[in-house]
C-alpha cells in the first residue's frame, strides 16, 4: 500500500498523496485528480495532505476510502464546501487573512440562499458565530458584498477555490497549538457536508474511518 506524503507521485511505489491513493482504492487510473471525488473536495484534500506534517499525515489515510464515490454536479456541493473551510478558518486566521474569509463566508452563504430560492442574506448559525469572532472583518465584508454580485459560473471556478485555498493557508499560519488536527478537522467535517448533501442526511461517515482506524 502507498505511502501518504506530500506532492505527486509517478507510480504508487514512490508513495501517494490522498487523491493519489483514493484512486488507487477506487479502481481507477494513477491521478490525484480521480472522477470518483468531487474536483473541490479533493482539492481541499489535496491541500491537506501537502499542508500536514509528516508525522500526523499518517492519521489521513483512514479517510480516504470516505471520499470515494463522493461527487455531484449540484453547485450547492461547492457552496457547503468553501463555507465550511472560510467558517472553520475565519476565526483563528490572521487579521490581514479575515477581510477575503468573510467575503468568502457571505459569497457561500449568499449562493445557497439563491440555489434553494431563499432571501438574500440569510445566515447560518455556524457563519454567524465565525462572523462574530472578527466584527470589523465582517463588517468590511459586508459593504464590500453588497456592491458585487458574483455569478454562478463565477462562484465554481473562481470564489469557491480560491475560498478553500485561503483557509489552508490561514489555518496552517494562524497562532493555534494544532494546526494538523485543524486540518483535519475541517477535511473530515467537510466530507461528511459532502455525504449529507450527496447521499442524503440519514447517510454517515462511519466512525472508525474518521478516527482513522484500520490504517495501513
Amino acid at each position: 500500500m502507498p505511502v501518504l506524503s506530500r506532492g505527486r507521485h509517478r507510480n504508487p511505489k514512490r508513495g501517494a498523496c490522498f487523491m493519489e491513493l483514493a484512486s488507487y482504492l477506487a479502481g481507477e487510473r494513477w491521478s490525484d485528480h480521480p472522477s470518483c471525488t468531487h474536483p473541490l473536495l479533493a482539492a481541499l484534500a489535496r491541500l491537506v495532505n501537502d499542508n500536514t506534517g509528516d508525522e500526523s499525515r499518517a492519521k489521513l489515510v483512514g479517510l480516504v476510502p470516505s471520499i470515494i464515490g463522493l461527487t455531484s454536479d449540484d453547485l450547492r456541493v461547492d457552496a457547503r464546501i468553501a463555507l465550511r473551510c472560510a467558517t472553520t478558518a475565519l476565526p483563528v486566521a490572521a487579521a490581514e487573512r479575515q477581510l477575503a474569509l468573510a467575503v468568502s463566508v457571505l459569497a457561500a452563504e449568499e449562493m445557497l440562499a439563491r440555489l434553494d430560492g431563499a432571501p438574500s442574506g440569510r445566515m447560518s448559525e455556524q457563519s454567524r458565530r465565525a462572523m462574530e469572532e472578527v466584527p470589523q472583518a465582517a463588517e468590511q465584508a459586508r459593504r464590500f458584498s453588497r456592491a458585487a454580485r458574483i455569478t454562478e459560473r463565477g462562484f465554481r471556478r473562481y470564489a469557491a477555490p480560491n475560498a478553500v485555498q485561503l483557509s489552508v493557508v490561514g489555518i496552517v499560519q494562524a497562532c493555534v497549538p494544532d494546526p494538523d488536527a485543524l486540518l483535519r478537522q475541517l477535511l473530515e467535517d467537510a466530507i461528511t457536508d459532502c455525504v449529507a448533501l450527496i447521499r442524503g442526511p440519514s447517510v454517515t461517515v462511519p466512525t472508525g474511518l474518521l478516527a482513522g482506524q484500520g490504517r495501513t
